[in-house]
């Protein structure tokens, strides 16, 4: 974790415009073409959910804006972000998980089985590791949407949440809707459009294992 001197940075002023305001939050929806991402998980007998969230939180993590994260009065750069997602339980309840990011698919898998595990023997909401160095995301595969507001609470914040829509076939592709809000103190549109690049990118390179 390093700090960003706020005073020399190009993006001073759009900081602390924005860090004023009650909403300083923005989101947009965003398609992605899943059809390769989703044939290689089936052929490689693994979580298609697992494979696209591999892929999002390597393109979260090539993103610097989207890894900065408001501390007290501070900015600061994380240099790994992992992902706390919900994971549903039998009963329809669902637990926020922590799930350590690595590059190895195989790794950051075992990691999300672990947690997907604890979470469905235990009735508790929050994980026992938790912090500012993740993104809030939540899968709706029932649900085909194409606009979509997460919770804030009274407290400023600044991690990125996002959920991702149901999979719709279109022209024997597939495509499925990501929602991405982001406190606009410390990310614009141009980097929400470079990890929408990214993303995109990590989810068309997909070879068998």
């Amino acid at each position: 974790m390093k700090e960003i001197d706020i005073n020399t940075w190009n993006r001073k002023q759009h900081f602390h415009h924005f860090n004023r305001l009650k909403d300083p939050y923005f989101a947009i929806t965003i398609p992605f073409n899943v059809t390769k991402a989703y044939r290689f998980s089936k052929e490689n007998n693994v979580s298609f959910f697992g494979v696209y969230l591999h892929d999002c939180m390597k393109a979260m993590n090539a993103v610097e804006n989207l890894r900065y994260r408001i501390k007290g009065e501070k900015v600061v750069d994380y240099e790994v972000i992992n992902a706390s997602t919900t994971i549903l339980r039998k009963d329809k309840t669902f637990g926020f998980s922590f799930i350590d990011f690595n590059e190895n698919l195989d790794l950051f898998l075992q990691n999300l089985s672990e947690e997907k595990k604890r979470i469905e023997n235990s009735n508790e909401l929050f994980p026992p590791k938790n912090g500012l160095d993740c993104i809030h995301c939540s899968a709706m595969p029932w649900i085909n949407f194409t606009g979509h507001k997460e919770p804030v609470s009274d407290e400023k914040e600044s991690i990125p949440k996002l959920s991702f829509a149901k999979v719709i076939e279109q022209d024997n592709e597939l495509l499925m809707n990501v929602s991405i809000g982001v406190n606009h103190a410390l990310v614009d549109g141009y980097h929400l459009s470079l990890f929408a690049e990214a993303f995109q990118s990590n989810l068309n390179k997909k070879m068998n294992k």
